[in-house]
């Protein structure tokens, strides 16, 4: 578990528009799967939402972004989930439904 101080390094990390509303999808449940060709190169990566929705703003950079930054992780071969890191960057945004 991360401490107070490892906490508050992150909370002042800047991330880009796009990486928030990513992360903001993940936390309410949402999940990255790759696609990968048959040299096992990661080919296309889908974010679906928790309802099972496919949202087409996420690209291998930002994905490649976000892993790179530790927002998300991958656990015994499963889809990519956000990370408790994840959550501390992501901002509050109110659900309009």
């Amino acid at each position: 578990m991360c401490s107070d101080r490892d906490l508050s390094d992150f909370t002042t990390m800047d991330i880009s528009r796009a990486e928030q509303r990513i992360l903001h999808l993940l936390a309410q449940g949402g999940r990255i799967e790759l696609i990968r060709n048959d040299n096992r190169k990661i080919e296309t990566v889908r974010l679906l939402t928790r309802e099972g929705w496919a949202f087409s703003g996420l690209d291998i950079m930002t994905f490649r972004k976000l892993k790179q930054k530790k927002a998300i992780s991958s656990r015994s071969g499963q889809p990519y989930r956000i990370t408790e890191r994840g959550l501390v960057l992501v901002r509050s945004e109110q659900d309009n439904r």
